[in-house]
């Protein structure tokens, strides 16, 4: 009884500094200090003090009442029908309740009787068995808004509900023996030895779910039970040796003195622990500084980098001003300094991993301290890694976006473009001849520009199906103004691409042109087109003897609006990719072919027609 009134008065104090956070606390509070009070009337009893302990124990209902408080206010939580009424009766049965305790003192509910093991217990007389019907009744009311609470909630408001009907089953069973000697029952109360139970089993199983630091202490305080409870299974164990092992002295000492001695120990050594461990750890690690507000001041700065040149730099400068000596901190992309303790944070395969190199001749404290130091480190790499794929990804899609819009402004301008330019063209043709060819050329030109512009900004439509490759370059040839340029074409008559007839004529007319603009001015000028079909896919050559490309330009050549021709768009090229692209093909400039100029033009023996380019 005086250790459940110790712990119930312990609870009711946390459970108040609770209530400020959690609104239902304040009642629970209460019914753990009607449960000490009660505790008390019986240790009162025992004790001679009769009167006292008879009107605390009569003063029982309150202890269900508070719990039937503490029911509405936590299933309440969330607004629902049954809020409203039960929270209109309480006032109404906290005032029935302090009537009937006040009539059960006036009219002597209980009387004092010699029982089972004891010179004094209560027991129930007259009205005092309407105040313990009524108890019971609010008991089961209280239970019945869990009840219903637990039919509108979910989640942890259920969990925890159904632990406080577990506990409250378990509370029922240890205080039936407290009614044995008033049932004329000359039986010991042996349940009631468990009480303490009850009272931390209901207000863990209501709390863990609402204050996760309660999780924490159940952890501690289960793992110190049941250390004591092995300790003093290892004490009557020896007990009952010592006596076999001829240590008479000993073996004549009480076992309560024994498991006393033995819990006290344990205490002493838990007391002692914290302690003890940080003298060991400044003996072993002298010189460490390491505490959780130093390790979240570190992450919280790494964290905050943004580039690598700036994490190393920051790394080192705190893990140098920590250890009071210059360390250098090496990243994959960024690193400080060659020579001393290196921090290296690397990457493989399977992932990130540290080593810290020249730290051999440093003392235990000054590794420790780099240990922790480059596992915080290796966390910030990762997390730095992953924020800059992702703002690399956020740009990509930025770009890409804004070549869609300025794809679709090129169109517009490009279909506007052409209204002035025939209303240029209409207007000339009352020129002078020589003006007119002039006007002639230039309209042209711009209209090869818009179409150019049209093409690449435009989508692509296709409407693929098998072309015979030799006949299609044919045509396309009859129609060059060659100028004295040779032309060598060599294509077998059966071999046949696939693709759309008019998309690839755009690619070898401006394959063709390119190679006859840088050509007609050279001495024994040829182009040459050669095709053959190998692993799978058709591979078309188109050569020149022009001169070649410089090394700095090859790499640009594809891209949009680089040109070197006079006259050009910088857009030929740059379509030629786009549709072979489109065509599931490549196309790529080649060096190595004995020629000063080569493009090779890979198609795929057969695709899927794609609509949409």
């Amino acid at each position: 009884m005086v250790l459940t009134s110790i712990c119930a008065v312990l609870l009711a104090g946390w459970l108040l500094w609770q209530g400020q956070r959690q609104k239902a606390m304040p009642a629970l509070a209460g019914f753990a200090a009607m449960m000490a009070l009660w505790c008390g009337g019986h240790i009162a009893i025992v004790n001679d003090w009769h009167q006292l302990g008879m009107a605390l124990v009569l003063a029982n209902p309150l202890m269900p009442m508070f719990f039937l408080h503490f029911s509405v206010q936590f299933v309440a939580a969330r607004p629902g029908a049954l809020s409203t009424p039960w929270r209109r009766l309480l006032p109404l049965l906290y005032g029935i309740t302090l009537a009937l305790i006040i009539i059960s003192w006036l009219a002597q509910g209980a009387r004092v009787v010699a029982t089972a093991g004891f010179d004094a217990f209560f027991v129930f007389s007259g009205i005092g068995w309407l105040n313990l019907l009524y108890t019971v009744w609010l008991g089961i009311a209280a239970h019945i808004v869990l009840w219903q609470g637990w039919r509108l909630h979910s989640g942890n408001k259920r969990r925890s509900i159904v632990a406080m009907f577990l506990a409250g089953g378990w509370g029922l069973l240890l205080a039936t023996s407290f009614v044995f000697p008033s049932l004329g029952l000359n039986w010991y109360p042996y349940p009631m030895l468990l009480l303490p139970s009850y009272l931390l089993l209901l207000v863990y199983g209501v709390v863990r779910y609402q204050v996760l630091a309660i999780n924490a202490f159940a952890n501690k305080a289960l793992l110190w039970f049941g250390m004591v409870m092995l300790v003093l299974v290892l004490v009557a164990l020896v007990s009952a040796l010592l006596g076999q092992l001829g240590m008479q002295a000993l073996a004549a000492v009480p076992a309560s003195q024994l498991w006393l001695y033995s819990t006290l120990v344990l205490l002493l050594s838990a007391a002692c622990y914290r302690p003890l461990s940080a003298l060991a750890r400044r003996l072993i690690y002298p010189g460490v500084q390491l505490n959780e507000s130093l390790l979240a001041h570190w992450r919280l700065q790494l964290q905050q980098c943004d580039n690598w040149s700036e994490l190393a730099a920051l790394a080192s400068a705190l893990i140098s001003g920590q250890l009071r000596q210059s360390v250098s901190v090496l990243l994959p992309q960024a690193g400080q300094g060659d020579v001393g303790l290196r921090i290296c944070c690397l990457r493989d395969a399977q992932g990130w991993y540290y080593q810290l190199q020249g730290w051999d001749d440093v003392t235990p404290g000054y590794r420790l301290q780099g240990e922790v130091f480059a596992a915080l480190l290796l966390s910030s790499c990762r997390i730095l890694e992953q924020s800059l794929k992702l703002a690399s990804a956020e740009r990509k899609r930025l770009d890409q976006q804004h070549l869609v819009e300025l794809g679709a402004l090129s169109a517009a301008m490009a279909h506007e473009l052409r209204n002035p330019l025939n209303i240029i063209a209409m207007a000339a043709a009352t020129t002078e001849p020589e003006t007119r060819q002039h006007i002639q050329q230039q309209l042209k030109r711009a209209d090869r520009l818009i179409a150019d512009l049209l093409s690449y900004s435009g989508q692509l439509q296709l409407h693929s199906a098998p072309l015979a490759l030799k006949p299609l370059l044919d045509s396309l040839l009859a129609q060059q103004d060659w100028q004295g340029v040779r032309c060598q074409l060599q294509v077998a008559e059966e071999l046949q691409i696939w693709g759309d007839s008019y998309r690839l004529q755009q690619v070898f007319i401006n394959l063709l042109d390119n190679a006859l603009a840088f050509c007609r001015n050279q001495r024994d000028a040829c182009i040459s087109i050669e095709a053959k079909q190998h692993d799978n896919a058709v591979y078309v050559y188109l050569h020149n003897n022009g001169p070649a490309i410089p090394l700095q330009q090859q790499a640009s050549l594809f891209r949009p609006f680089v040109s070197k021709r006079s006259g050009g768009s910088g857009l030929g090229l740059a379509i030629v990719r786009r549709i072979m692209q489109a065509h599931q093909g490549q196309v790529r400039h080649r060096t190595d072919l004995g020629w000063p100029v080569s493009f090779e033009l890979k198609f795929p023996l057969r695709i899927q027609d794609n609509s949409n380019g």
